[in-house]
Parts: C-alpha cells; sequence; structure tokens
C-alpha cells in the first residue's frame, strides 16, 4: 500500500467524521451530504439524490463491513482497512464517485463548472488551495469547466491503495508528479 493512498484516507476520515468525535458514524454521513448538497443549489433534485444515495451506501459498506458489535461506529483504523481494499469497497466508491462527480454537471454537459467544484470539496472540508491545485491539474477548457468522467476518474483514484503521484494526491496536501 502506497504511502500517498494512506494519507489520503487519514484526510478523507478527519473531513467525514463531522462532528470531530473521533469515529464516523451514519450522521456524519448525512451532515456532509447536506453540506455537498447546499454548496450547489443550482444541481436538480435528482443529481442531489443520487448524491445522497452514494453517500448513504459508502455508510452502509462501512458499517456493513466493519461494525462488528453494530454500535454504529466506525474507527480509523476499521476504515482504513476497509477503504483500501478494493475488494470489499470499489462498489460503494464507484457510485459515491459518479454520483458525487454527475452533481456538480448542472447544466448536463459532461462539465462541472470551477464554482461547482470548489462548492462541493468546500462542502466536504476540502481547503481551497488543494481544491483549486486538483481542478487544474485535472485539465480545465476554456470555459473553466472539468469534465465528469476525467473527475469521476480521479474520486476513484483517490481511495486506489496502489495509486501514488496522482492529482487526487494534490486535496491531501501532497504534490502530484
Amino acid at each position: 500500500m502506497r504511502d500517498e493512498a494512506v494519507n489520503r484516507v487519514k484526510v478523507v476520515f478527519t473531513l467525514f467524521d463531522a462532528d470531530g468525535n473521533g469515529v464516523l458514524e451514519r450522521d456524519d454521513f448525512d451532515l456532509m451530504s447536506s453540506r455537498v448538497a447546499a454548496a450547489v443549489p443550482d444541481a436538480d433534485e435528482a443529481r442531489k439524490n443520487a448524491m445522497r444515495a452514494g453517500f448513504t451506501r459508502y455508510w452502509n459498506t462501512l458499517a456493513g463491513e466493519l461494525d462488528a458489535d453494530r454500535d454504529g461506529r466506525i474507527t480509523y483504523d476499521e476504515y482504513r482497512a476497509c477503504v483500501l481494499s478494493p475488494e470489499r469497497f470499489d462498489g460503494a466508491i464507484g457510485e459515491f464517485a459518479a454520483s458525487f462527480a454527475r452533481m456538480g454537471d448542472t447544466d448536463g454537459s459532461g462539465r462541472v463548472a470551477r464554482p461547482d467544484f470548489t462548492g462541493m470539496l468546500r462542502g466536504v472540508g476540502f481547503e481551497l488551495p488543494n481544491i483549486d491545485a486538483l481542478f487544474e491539474a485535472l485539465g480545465p477548457d476554456d470555459a473553466d469547466r472539468i469534465a465528469v468522467e476525467a473527475w469521476e476518474a480521479e474520486i476513484r483514484n483517490f481511495y486506489a491503495p496502489d495509486k501514488g503521484g496522482i492529482p487526487a494526491d494534490l486535496l491531501a496536501g501532497s504534490a502530484a508528479s
């Protein structure tokens, strides 16, 4: 497992722990999806609902795979073990990546404008310089938009234990090679 992947997972765990209590709970995912939906007011309800469903599947996969005592809480060590195991988490990540990336395509063009991209990632809690660096790495067009497919692929890369030196590393504060 690459150090970059572990760093990305640490960052995401911290951001998803919306109440800062050191564990992930269903309420953290509900709060996060509400923040993201509010960050893109022009997204239609179908896109927002799909994004919320992606967050819900993410949580349900974690809870189903890891919450052996059914207390509704996932620790960092439990989280890391699951999200960096493609055989356990690829389906949830695929749904999450697709719904999250597509929510930013508010006009159905297959492109995401910088303000929507920025709003969504700020809603998750990422830092603005990291968001801007990733947006630039994804190759915006002359209208300052990126391809949904490129963003979706990079979300999947973010959770890949064998990937390093990728644009997604920029969200965790690491430079891509």
